[in-house]
């Protein structure tokens, strides 16, 4: 479906000029600018720096300026053409050797040179720059964006930048007047905002200018064998330095919104005041907080401290990704491993609300954002009385520790027991989450589970569990067995703060009875709503499996893992 089909809905575009979703509120900024400059095209830009491989926080970008664009355009009913360009500062000189590479040595013979001009550690692409570029477009092209592509290295060498290179060389004392105000006195003595690239050397060279002839459009400098060089400023034989470039840049294409981190912030009137003295109108700006590693550190591509697009496709759908970039942009969040299996679900639960919002929610809806308006519907199964469940990626988890198998196979059988019809084709979701699931339960979940012994009012209560839920086996209701467990639990564990009480009027349960499900049988601290993992897993299974937590069977054998794992 398209945003054509999408504003047949009735009230969504009044509804939309009212959202308080950041998207919306982000497009309303761009509607007001054509509302000035009465322009008939709109240009989204993302910029992405190839010094290390691609990571999430450059997807992030992607996705949430697709968001801003998509909203914008159905404020605009989608009559005012839009593009979105995501360009490549490849033409940069190495100024590091990523840690993350193989053949650093190689690497190291070519600093200074541009990303472009430097040889792919990996041997499969003209260059380095050239490789994090695929890098960066595969996974683009994988997720469906609606993108172009644009080269640092192609714009300069081709031309396409000249006219503002030309323009820069003309103005460039009023590019200097805005630079050197914000430099340090050392860095001010020898800046100039033109790099020239050393026709002898290759490489990118960060020295000030003996002469800029405004008129011929060239530059002087000299050169690291201390010979002058003179140089014209057009077809790639100079770049610009990078705060200069980014606004620039904006002059240059007619950028109208660009997205960035918060570590840039400072600079956005540096940017804005360069593009302006090029003549060129600033963008709208959208800042973005920063991602944080598991230790609370700023993500770097070159250190590679935190997820790669592929770790995270490893383990989660790419929906699960779009939904971490759509929540809070503004708010720092760490990036890790094990924001996963909660961003997992949390997609789930929303995709579960949307159909029945009402218009108001659902363009609030992260889903409505994700899928561009189109969000699909979330897979659930039944069994034969008829009762719908929607497997979260925490109960796969769970019946992946309990079966102690990581065959893909051995969950289908489960599956298949509840819901005899439910098959890889027919919910292909589910395929990819339980193949997720086994590959994050193996890495992440299993060395860290940490079984405990029951403790005489808990092995009580268990037991009482355990033949409570023998008077249904073969149930395959998630509700009833609910309500075996919140019975059993009333009577070993109510709650006596009078916070929660049941609709007669008794005793809620204590959080400490699911506590004690989980650390006992699931070795965690939290799990699934058990009646309903009760019903997928097999009431008879869960039975055994509340004996073995009982009787010790379940830490032991543990216990043998992690003692095998630690001999390997």
């Amino acid at each position: 479906m398209s945003i054509a089909d999408l504003l047949t809905v009735p009230d969504l575009v009044s509804t939309a000029h009212q959202s308080a979703a950041w998207p919306f509120e982000e497009a309303r900024k761009l509607v007001e600018r054509v509302k000035r400059t009465g322009q008939k095209q709109v240009l989204f830009e993302t910029g992405y720096g190839p010094s290390g491989l691609p990571h999430i926080g450059t997807f992030g970008e992607v996705a949430r300026t697709t968001m801003v664009r998509n909203a914008f355009r159905i404020l605009t009913e989608d009559k005012i053409p839009t593009r979105l360009l995501c360009f490549s500062d490849d033409m940069d000189g190495m100024r590091k050797v990523p840690d993350n590479v193989p053949n650093r040595d190689l690497l190291a013979e070519h600093l200074h040179r541009p990303l472009t001009r430097v040889p792919d550690p990996f041997g499969e692409f003209e260059s380095f720059g050239h490789h994090n570029n695929a890098m960066l477009r595969r996974f683009l092209d994988t997720f469906g964006f609606e993108y172009e592509f644009a080269s640092a290295t192609d714009y300069y060498i081709s031309g396409r930048f000249d006219e503002i290179l030309r323009r820069a060389a003309e103005r460039y004392q009023a590019i200097m007047d805005i630079m050197l105000p914000t430099l340090g006195d050392e860095r001010r003595a020898t800046y100039s905002c033109f790099l020239p690239i050393s026709p002898k050397s290759g490489r990118v060279l960060y020295v000030p200018m003996k002469h800029v002839d405004s008129v011929n459009g060239t530059v002087t400098f000299e050169d690291e064998d201390g010979s002058d060089v003179t140089l014209p400023v057009t077809g790639g034989n100079v770049k610009l330095q990078w705060k200069p470039d980014f606004g620039a840049r904006w002059a240059a294409l007619n950028v109208d919104f660009e997205m960035y981190g918060k570590d840039h912030q400072p600079n956005t009137i540096v940017y804005d005041s360069i593009c302006s003295a090029l003549g060129g109108l600033p963008p709208e700006h959208f800042v973005y907080e920063l991602f944080l590693d598991d230790k609370g550190q700023k993500i770097s591509k070159s250190k590679g401290n935190g997820i790669t697009i592929d770790d995270w496709l490893k383990y989660a759908s790419p929906e699960s990704l779009a939904l971490f970039m759509f929540s809070k942009p503004r708010e720092a969040k760490k990036l890790y491993f094990d924001v996963i299996p909660r961003q997992v679900d949390d997609y789930l639960t929303f995709l579960e609300k949307f159909p029945g919002q009402p218009i108001k929610e659902q363009l609030g809806n992260p889903v409505f954002h994700i899928h561009a308006g189109h969000p699909p519907k979330v897979e659930t199964i039944s069994d034969a009385a008829n009762h719908a469940t929607t497997v979260t990626f925490a109960m796969l988890l769970n019946l992946v520790a309990v079966a102690n198998s990581e065959d893909t196979q051995v969950l289908w059988g489960f599956i298949r027991r509840y819901s005899p019809s439910v098959s890889a084709e027919n919910h292909p979701g589910l395929a990819r989450m339980a193949g997720y699931a086994v590959a994050y339960f193996r890495d992440f979940v299993r060395p860290t589970k940490v079984y405990r012994a029951a403790t005489e009012p808990e092995h009580a209560a268990l037991s009482d569990l355990a033949d409570a839920l023998a008077r249904h086996v073969g149930s395959t209701d998630g509700n009833e067995l609910q309500s075996v467990v919140y019975e059993i639990g009333r009577a070993h564990f109510p709650d006596l703060s009078g916070k929660t009480k049941s609709p007669d009027g008794r005793p809620g349960v204590s959080q400490t009875w699911f506590s004690t499900i989980y650390q006992i049988l699931l070795g965690a601290d939290r799990g699934p709503r058990f009646g309903s993992f009760a019903a997928l897993y097999g009431v008879t299974e869960t039975c055994e499996l509340i004996r073995k937590g009982l009787d010790g069977s379940l830490r032991a054998e543990h216990e043998q893992f992690l003692n095998g794992r630690a001999g390997s």
